[in-house]
């Protein structure tokens, strides 16, 4: 049980560094690149992770990192970008927020893991907590934002049980610098293409890449992808509702921005979401007090002793 506790502690690193990460990324990195910012959050974070586990693909794994490359990274990153430029952040994140029930409903079509009861009641109740804690109705809604934000949400939902399905037998650490370096690799050229040189980063935006390179990359995919590995997608998936807490209490500490009773009643859903998602403690049994002085096996009988007198020679 206190290893399964320590990788549910551990797959949180993910959302909360992805949570720091929209505050980060708004505040220090250039905004009218957003194709050489996903290249450049991949591609480093992929080759750190190489120069780190030193293994290359073999086998299938040469496609199934370009697939898994596209999906969780290039993909990914682009509609998120797109989303982020055509919704407001609250409408976005509560979008991301179906997360949880999409990895449960593909996880259970692709690696046959049935959703459980507190899985389900967990995503219905964290996401009520992010649309309680974010939206206002105040904003105007994109349908394209909406469209760009439901396929990110559903691209990385699949992308991730892929991942899990896949990643059988197969180093975490390994397999997430494949996928990076796959998906910063793809991301390269079309960002050249279509935004020409790369930006000229001042020192801040250097130490900001740092962050979302290492941190917010690095760091955090290779937690999220150990989570998938050894817990239920259900689980993971409520996880990962830590991402617009993370955003809404860090606005609150870094911003001044004051939480009002709605909010607060939205994140305490949301901490009871993540809650239900916790791992099942495992019963181990102990052997009863009249079970624990007993042999696992009956010794064998003891042989009987011969009787019968030896015949004399020659009787």
């Amino acid at each position: 049980m206190e290893a399964t506790l320590r990788r549910w502690a551990l797959t949180a690193v993910a959302p909360v560094a992805w949570g720091a990460n929209y505050y980060v990324t708004h505040q220090f990195l250039p905004a009218d690149r957003p194709l050489y910012g996903a290249a450049l959050r991949a591609l480093p974070a992929g080759l750190v992770l190489l120069a780190v586990c030193r293994q290359r693909p073999r086998g299938a794994w040469w496609w199934r990192s370009a697939v898994l490359g596209l999906l969780n990274v290039s993909v990914f990153f682009v509609l998120v970008y797109a989303a982020s430029q055509l919704l407001p952040t609250s409408i976005a994140s509560t979008v991301m927020a179906l997360s949880p029930l999409a990895m449960m409903l593909i996880a259970w079509a692709l690696v046959a893991e049935r959703p459980g009861t507190a899985h389900l009641a967990g995503a219905a109740i964290g996401l009520a907590g992010v649309c309680l804690m974010l939206l206002t109705g105040a904003d105007g809604v994109s349908v394209p934002g909406v469209l760009a934000s439901a396929a990110a949400m559903l691209v990385s939902s699949f992308g991730h049980i892929l991942t899990k399905r896949w990643g059988a037998g197969t180093d975490v650490l390994a397999s997430t610098a494949w996928q990076l370096t796959a998906g910063g690799l793809f991301l390269l050229p079309v960002a050249a293409a279509a935004e020409g040189p790369p930006p000229a980063l001042s020192p801040t935006a250097l130490l900001a890449f740092g962050y979302v390179t290492l941190i917010a990359t690095a760091l955090a995919f290779v937690a999220w992808f150990t989570g998938l590995r050894h817990l239920p997608a259900g689980t993971v998936g409520l996880i990962g509702l830590l991402n617009p807490l993370t955003g809404v209490l860090l606005g609150t500490a870094v911003a001044g921005e004051v939480l009002t009773g709605r909010q607060l009643c939205g994140l305490v859903l949301v901490l009871a979401g993540v809650v239900l998602g916790r791992p099942a403690r495992t019963d181990v049994r102990k052997p009863t007090p009249a079970s624990a002085h007993r042999p696992a096996t009956s010794p064998p009988p003891a042989a009987r002793p011969c009787t019968s007198r030896p015949t004399p020679p020659g009787a």
